[in-house]
């Protein structure tokens, strides 16, 4: 069977800028896959060509079979699109802004009903229909806006940062909401910045610079830290986290919070870590030896310190 999403070897540059580089991935149908990575780092590039706002440099794209660069009209009629700036019309209200975007698809009017009925379900946006959506919440808009991407029925759902600036609360309902599209058989690419929402999807890519530094599921990205994480709290850290990165055998040291997270090579012993950071310090520290976390990964990867793989 296919892959729904089809990328390979997608290049493109603005100017002297190389945006993407020689990038490739699949997405399988029912398949929830995540570009993570930071600004940056070709997400939005690598979107906005798969929804055939622009062109590759080089290399193929394709949505359920078809090129970007040969079926415009009919990869937009299949394909949901929600950009980082979705345009609703805040003098229209939430039900009025689901009919224009369902007449804009062409959907058949004894459908709109319907369709917008199932909709304020999944949304839970039913008690404020008759709102304005310039008078919505953020997080009752990004369900908006989510909504009239959903107006048509795609097949495949395109997300650029969905819930950048949402809430906490607002961010998992919109979550939930992906998940249950997932079960309905949707393909959902959504890209995030965020590390907890990468652990939602059924695969990820990471990326950085336009290129990709690890693909896989979450569990097996994480898995690929070879070195023992440290979590280290106690008074004054961050002033003291230039001493402990001066440690010898250390391999880094990062900010959590109000934590440090120090990556040490397996052979250091818990008490040989102990015996290091209380020789440069002067003092005792709580010290914590923990699974790495998503981040600690994708940081060791942007570094160097772990080896790339797809």
């Amino acid at each position: 069977m296919q892959p729904v999403i089809s990328i390979t070897n997608f290049s493109k540059s603005f100017g002297k800028t190389k945006a993407v580089k020689d990038l490739s991935l699949d997405v399988e149908k029912g398949e929830l896959f995540g570009l993570i990575g930071p600004d940056g780092a070709g997400k939005t590039t690598t979107i906005r060509a798969l929804v055939t706002l622009i062109l590759p440099d080089s290399g193929e794209l394709s949505v359920n079979g078809l090129k970007v660069t040969e079926s415009v009209r009919e990869i937009r009629s299949i394909t949901g699109y929600m950009p980082q700036r979705f345009s609703l019309y805040p003098d229209l209200s939430v039900s009025q802004n689901l009919n224009f975007f369902a007449n804009l698809f062409e959907v058949p009017k004894k459908e709109i009903p319907e369709r917008r009925k199932r909709l304020f379900r999944f949304s839970n946006l039913e008690p404020f229909s008759n709102r304005l959506a310039g008078q919505l919440s953020g997080g009752m808009k990004q369900k908006l806006a989510l909504s009239c991407t959903l107006i048509h029925n795609p097949i495949v759902l395109i997300l650029d940062e969905p819930t950048t600036g949402v809430d906490p609360v607002s961010r998992s309902e919109f979550w939930e909401i992906l998940q249950e599209l997932k079960k309905e058989g949707v393909t959902i690419l959504v890209s995030t910045p965020y590390m907890d929402e990468a652990l939602l999807c059924d695969r990820i890519a990471i990326m950085h610079e336009g290129s990709i530094l690890a693909m896989g599921k979450p569990e097996q990205i994480t898995g690929m830290m070879r070195n023992n994480i440290y979590k280290i709290t106690g008074q004054n850290l961050m002033l003291k986290s230039s001493r402990i990165g001066r440690i010898p055998g250390i391999i880094s040291v990062q900010s959590f919070g109000d934590s440090l997270h120090l990556a040490f090579p397996p052979e250091f012993s818990d008490e040989d870590v102990q015996s290091k950071i209380y020789d440069i310090l002067g003092e005792q520290l709580n010290i914590e030896l923990i699974a790495p976390s998503l981040e600690d990964v994708f940081i060791g990867l942007i570094e160097g310190k772990i080896g790339h793989a797809n």
